[in-house]
């Protein structure tokens, strides 16, 4: 019997060992990133010990209330509390008001050099409107990247209220102008971003488009707009292929306390990123989700088929509400090519212009809208964090012909 109870004694306490450490393996294995039970074919295989996925929220913010006998110029903003010791603390920005920015966009539109309006209003107060001033006309619209169709009903409509009215004026011809450019720019199209929160979901919105579009900063400067609009958000960064946009994007969230759900393994799988984004707001109760997804060239089959992917297996867990497809308004037909192809593989809800200042064509807005159906929703004018605005049919066009 003296033999026997030390072995016992020694599995009892095995048992005890096993028992402990079985809550701590079931929640480990909670953590391990997988895909719902029903897979597509071409879904990733998500295996034990892959990606890691974390929200970086931002640091814990620091009190800067200054006591009554202290100058506020002589606080030190960098200090740190002691229960926010080893975080990086950046100061939680208020992102203008999205009226503000419309204005100041306006303004900056007025000031640039765009060759469409003044050269189309030059041409037509000419004292002598023959066929070759209608020549000019189209030229000048086709090289402000209006596209041919567009132009055609432009000029048209134009000759024949010239031709009935025999208006010579400058006033005259501005008003008829302004009248027919905002026809063409459409100001009946729904420009309102899809970002209501349903009833146990948030809305989910991804942004796309090739490199150097300036896809993660848009991202960030949507945020901001968001936020302004006392939107609660949450960023996914599925952009893994790019060294340091997780970071980026990161950084644009935490200047306006948004967090930022990101994998810490390089290359990572960005369906299962932006997988992860919308089960984390979905648990937080966030009202926007955004997913900013990896650039792509367009005429590159498999990086389009799993950009479908990513979008598909997001829609395991909510509705993607808006695709927002992101174009440099400066590369003009290239940009309308770009759009066709992303538009077949992901239903593109809207269009963001960046860089529609003076070097860029105002005809790409119209071209675009006639080339996708769909609206241009925002316009970005600068390099500026709150450089991105709605877009306005009628201000867009009066702004062209100041």
């Amino acid at each position: 019997m003296n033999d026997i109870l030390p072995i016992i004694l020694s599995i009892v306490a095995a048992l005890a060992v096993i028992g402990g450490l079985i809550p701590v393996l079931v929640k480990t294995r909670r953590n391990i990133t997988r895909y719902p039970g029903t897979r597509d074919a071409n879904d990733p295989e998500i295996k034990s010990g892959g990606s890691t996925l974390v929200a970086d929220r931002p640091a814990p913010a620091v009190d800067r209330k200054a006591p009554a006998d202290v100058d506020v110029e002589d606080l030190d903003t960098t200090t740190v509390p002691d229960d926010a010791a080893g975080l990086e603390v950046i100061p939680v920005e208020t992102p203008l008001p999205v009226a503000g920015r419309l204005v100041r966009l306006r303004e900056r539109l007025v000031r640039s050099n765009n060759i469409m309006g003044k050269g189309l209003l030059a041409l037509l107060s000419s004292d002598k409107i023959d066929e070759n001033v209608w020549d000019e006309v189209e030229e000048t619209l086709l090289l402000a990247d209006l596209g041919t169709e567009p132009t055609m009903q432009l000029v048209d409509s134009l000759r024949e209220r010239v031709k009935v009215l025999g208006t010579r004026t400058p006033d005259e011809v501005k008003k008829l102008l302004r009248e027919e450019l905002v026809k063409l720019v459409d100001p009946t199209m729904d420009r309102s971003l899809n970002v209501q929160r349903h009833a146990d979901k948030p809305a989910v919105m991804m942004v796309v488009g090739v490199n150097g579009v300036g896809k993660t900063t848009t991202v960030g400067k949507l945020a901001r707009v968001l936020v302004a609009e006392d939107k609660d958000v949450l960023l996914g960064a599925a952009d893994t292929f790019r060294a340091a946009a997780a970071e980026q994007l990161a950084t644009w969230g935490q200047r306006v306390g948004v967090p930022t759900v990101k994998s810490d393994i390089d290359g990572a799988d960005p369906a299962s990123v932006a997988y992860e984004a919308v089960k984390a707001g979905i648990d937080q109760e966030v009202d926007v989700v955004m997913i900013d997804t990896a650039g792509r060239l367009q005429n590159k089959v498999g990086l389009m088929d799993e950009l479908g992917k990513v979008k598909r297996v997001v829609e395991k867990l909510a509705e993607v509400d808006e695709v927002l497809l992101v174009l440099d308004a400066t590369t003009g037909q290239n940009g309308l090519n770009q759009a066709r192809v992303f538009s077949e593989v992901v239903n593109i809800t809207g269009i963001v212009l960046t860089k529609l200042d003076g070097t860029a064509k105002g005809g790409i807005v119209v071209a675009i809208q006639k080339t996708l159906g769909v609206p241009v929703k925002l316009i970005g004018l600068g390099e500026g964090a709150d450089d991105l605005a709605p877009f306005e049919a009628e201000g867009f066009v009066d702004a062209l012909l100041n």
